[in-house]
């Protein structure tokens, strides 16, 4: 009998094929008392050093197949396994408490997974699910455990799971492995990033699908919908063979717009760039039909190591990316660490709320010499492209003076040394405040450009922790206050002659897409992946027929109105499937 589990739709595509059950043996751990400490922990050793290997080989793999960003994910594991935190702790239960390797590494691990997790913040769960990854491997060595590893498949199948791990996910064949089902999981986890990048269609957070599905089910995976079908009748394979054909052609379609320009149905032209993390995510841009780097997130530069990035490290990072671009736009954002992302070896104060804490421009006008090197490598590179300085965070217009003049200054020093530097650097802000969107005719006085973070943006004026699944309703992108607010940055923009941009997940959202058209965004910097799906869409849409209409849609009443409203007049006569 046919059974559909409703999830999270985490990458867009259909697969039908057989279940794949990943079933890991349970760890069962005996707390014993031991004689010899010293044996003990060198038992220890030698799990954590074969452990190590493993993941460099994994972390390898990922960076080849993948790229380095993705790649970060096992550098951040490797550094689970030598921090001192952890491990020496687990070491001293050993000798103080005369504790066997495997308990002492349990307790300590899930003490640290169990503190992690009830922190409302994605990153620090993420932590705790590295910890969780790093550990079970492991204890897997200590017990003489093997697991099964998703790299051994050899036929076509959809993994069913209750979450892959990122080591999981890196492994994955995608030559048989043709979608995956988890019970946990969303569209932030590791597991969902990767699954895009190797573009393996995907439902997460369905919570049911080990205990409904038996290994070699018959099994749909909608990732464009978020469904699990299960058992499927011949009529319901026909037609969702019927639905991967039409994704496929829609796919073989956006490929022929990689050199157009976005273009509305009214000749009006938009920007579509890419967000990135590394220069390695520059391929994708290219191949995808970018024009331009939207946001280039710079702290991937700073995570995953035990010691902030030197000078030249940031300039060849920089330089790379620029002339990679080939004089299109790149807009690099400064160091944006603090909130949901955390630099350990900068030993930072913990905080009650993190998100509204010392962070970004914040952190960078208290630590000066780590800016300023940023500064010094950026200005440096300046001279290899099109480069655009924007600063996070910006509340005041003090920070973004003060911020500015700190550029500035590093400039002149420069200069004074001889160095080449671009007489052209835009110089803008992130408008992810609402105090900076509700003052945006006074910040356009001074700024060359404004970026919309939306992700910020929504979860502060609405008050609500986009991670936090008892307020995630609250997340609403087309409310008409976030409308409003977006309005009133992109018209005191255009006011001054300058440009207006919006960098957040927003951008590259299909019911979006329309609005923020009607309301003038000039530039729609999104995911690599999105970037085709997006121009097909806006060749669609007339931009004076929706500014004819944008005036009343800002003064609907919710969310729910607005989107049905788009839906209706803009988005029901495109049968348009867009890239999820």
């Amino acid at each position: 009998m046919t059974q559909v589990i409703k999830g999270i739709a985490a990458s867009s595509g259909i697969a039908i094929a057989k279940a794949f059950v990943l079933e890991n043996p349970e760890l069962e751990i005996d707390t014993k008392t031991i004689q010899n400490a010293d044996q003990e922990i060198e038992r220890l050793d030698e799990a954590l050093n074969q452990s190590r290997k493993e993941l460099e080989a994994i972390k390898e793999h990922t960076e080849k197949e993948l790229g380095a960003d993705k790649a970060e994910i096992f550098a951040a594991h490797l550094l689970v396994l030598q921090d001192p935190e952890l491990v020496d702790k687990v070491k001293s239960k050993i000798k103080n408490e005369s504790a066997n390797a495997e308990s002492a590494l349990n307790d300590v691990a899930n003490m640290f997974i169990t503190m992690f997790e009830q922190m409302d913040n994605e990153y620090m769960k993420e932590r705790a699910a590295d910890i969780r990854d790093v550990s079970k491997r492991v204890l897997a060595h200590l017990l003489g455990v093997t697991f099964a590893s998703p790299a051994s498949i050899t036929e076509e199948v959809i993994i069913i799971a209750e979450d892959l791990t990122p080591s999981d996910t890196a492994q994955l064949n995608r030559k048989y492995v043709k979608g995956f089902a988890t019970d946990i999981g969303g569209r932030t986890s590791h597991s969902a990033i990767m699954s895009r990048s190797m573009e393996i269609p995907a439902v997460v957070g369905t919570k049911t699908v080990t205990e409904a599905i038996k290994a070699d089910t018959l099994l749909i995976i909608d990732g464009l919908d978020g469904d699990v079908i299960v058992n499927p009748s011949e009529e319901e394979i026909a037609q969702y063979t019927k639905k991967k054909e039409q994704f496929e052609a829609q796919k073989a379609e956006w490929a022929k717009l990689v050199n157009e320009p976005s273009l509305t149905k009214d000749e009006h032209h938009v920007e579509l760039a890419a967000n990135i993390g590394t220069p390695d995510d520059v391929k994708g841009v290219l191949e995808n039909g970018a024009e331009g780097v939207g946001l280039y997130r710079t702290e991937f530069l700073y995570m995953g190591r035990n010691e902030l990035p030197t000078e030249d490290e940031q300039f060849e990072a920089y330089k790379t990316v620029l002339e990679k671009m080939e004089g299109k736009p790149v807009v690099i954002r400064t160091l944006d660490i603090g909130g949901d992302k955390e630099l350990p070896y900068l030993n930072l104060p913990k905080e009650m709320n993190p998100f509204l804490g010392f962070r970004a421009i914040r952190l960078c006008l208290e630590e000066q010499d780590i800016f300023r090197t940023q500064l010094r490598a950026l200005l440096r590179a300046s001279t290899f492209g099109n480069l655009k300085v924007m600063f996070p965070m910006i509340a005041t217009l003090d920070e973004f003076r003060q911020a500015k003049a700190i550029l500035l200054e590093e400039k002149d020093k420069l200069v004074s040394e001889g160095v080449k530097v671009s007489d052209n650097i835009e110089v803008g802000m992130m408008v992810e405040i609402p105090s900076t969107a509700v003052m945006a005719d006074l910040f356009a006085k001074e700024v060359d450009f404004f970026s919309i973070g939306t992700n910020d943006l929504i979860q502060y004026t609405m008050a609500s922790d986009r991670m936090n699944e008892k307020v995630s309703y609250l997340y609403q992108p087309y409310n008409p206050a976030i409308l409003r607010l977006v309005n009133m940055v992109v018209k005191a923009a255009h006011k001054e002659g300058k440009w207006a941009g919006m960098c957040g997940e927003m951008a590259g959202d299909s019911i979006a897409i329309p609005l923020l058209l009607g309301i003038g965004l000039d530039e729609f910097s999104m995911s690599a992946t999105s970037i085709l799906a997006a121009r097909s869409q806006i060749s669609t849409l007339s931009k004076a027929e929706i500014e004819a209409v944008i005036d009343t849609i800002l003064t609907m009443s919710t969310a729910e109105e607005v989107e049905a409203f788009v839906k209706e007049t803009f988005i029901k006569s495109q049968n348009h499937v867009l890239a999820k």
